[in-house]
């Protein structure tokens, strides 16, 4: 049986004045590094990021929401039914599903439940879990479920494992978020004393900064999530495919039409390999260069503690290959998508 190996990404992303991503207060994300202020962008800020760009490349996504009973009963609708007591019995395994949380499931395990019920008018959580199960999560209809996993408390027979695994974004040097103080004039004002200066004032807080990402692709995890045969590479690589290319193009939408943050990868080295994960803390600030920018210095750091790690884990460290993206322009998106696609032997 042939195991597939991880896909690891030791991304950097540099953004200028921004708010990618706010806490309670309105304020850009950070945290405490090394006794040092960073700016931070949570992981779930940047997974929806990426599972919303999946649809861009032809995934259709899972249904995420509390309106269990609402799914099964459209499709049972679909379907033709209109019989009172099967709607009730939808309502009834909804409960027993999740009663007040969210849940992720694809249109197709809603219509195997749809079935279900249709066959047995009255069923039991083990009844659900095995229709679900026969109904396989597919590269093309819930691949999000299979890269961010899916938990479902009162049926955990129904959880999936998430092949996908995201670090928080954290800025590789100090950064303290400032002020924006702005106003806005009313556009119908009189021209008089009464009604002179700005109708609105506000402010907002925004940072910038070269942010460290991590993100590993587990492909066995994936491969088994999906029912995958080990010759079925076909969709292993339309996996590999979609997901490098929401996790290119993914930026959070948190203010992007006053403080537009549209800014590629600028650097990343990706690893192919057999064993544990390993990130990077940057637990040393990243000081600037007397011409200004942390980018170059960023880079730096992060391939001698990528070099480091190599050298102590040894045998463990189990690398197959790397891809270095960003400091060849003639290097793309594709050449690399193609490259790992071989590399893990798909």
């Amino acid at each position: 049986m042939n195991k597939f190996p991880i896909i690891e990404f030791h991304i950097l992303q540099s953004f200028p004045v921004s708010c990618l991503n706010r806490d309670d207060t309105n304020s850009p994300k950070t945290c405490v590094i090394g006794g040092i202020e960073r700016a931070r962008v949570s992981s779930q800020c940047w997974k929806r990021s990426v599972r919303l760009s999946l649809r861009d490349f032809d995934i259709k996504l899972g249904i995420r929401t509390k309106k269990v009973a609402e799914g099964i009963e459209k499709s049972l609708k679909d379907k033709g039914c209109a019989e009172e007591a099967v709607i009730k019995s939808a309502q009834e395994v909804s409960k027993l599903i999740a009663e007040d949380s969210l849940t992720f499931f694809t249109d197709k395990e809603y219509e195997a439940i749809a079935d279900l019920l249709l066959d047995k008018k009255s069923v039991k959580i083990g009844d659900i879990s095995k229709v679900i199960k026969k109904g396989k999560i597919q590269v093309l209809n819930g691949l999000d479920i299979a890269l961010f996993g899916r938990m479902v408390a009162k049926a955990p027979s129904m959880n999936v494992e998430a092949a996908a695994s995201f670090s928080h974004a954290i800025s590789t040097h100090a950064v303290a978020p400032e002020m924006d103080f702005f106003t806005a004039i009313d556009d119908c004002k009189v021209n008089n004393e009464d009604e002179s200066g700005a109708a609105h004032m506000g402010v907002s807080e925004y940072s910038s900064a070269t942010y460290y990402r991590y993100i590993s692709l587990n492909i066995e995890q994936l491969k088994s999530t999906l029912g995958l045969e080990d010759n079925d590479l076909e969709s292993i690589r339309s996996a590999i495919k979609a997901f490098v290319k929401a996790l290119y193009v993914a930026i959070p939408g948190a203010r992007q039409a006053t403080m537009s943050a549209a800014c590629p990868w600028n650097y990343a080295k990706v690893l192919v390999r057999n064993g544990h994960r390993m990130q990077c803390a940057f637990e040393k600030p990243v000081l600037s260069a007397r011409t200004g920018g942390y980018l170059e210095a960023s880079i730096q750091l992060l391939q001698q503690e990528l070099q480091r790690q190599e050298k102590l884990s040894g045998s463990l460290y189990g690398k197959i290959d790397e891809f270095e993206f960003g400091q060849n322009e003639n290097y793309s998106i594709d050449h690399l998508i193609k490259d790992l696609q071989c590399a893990v032997g798909a």
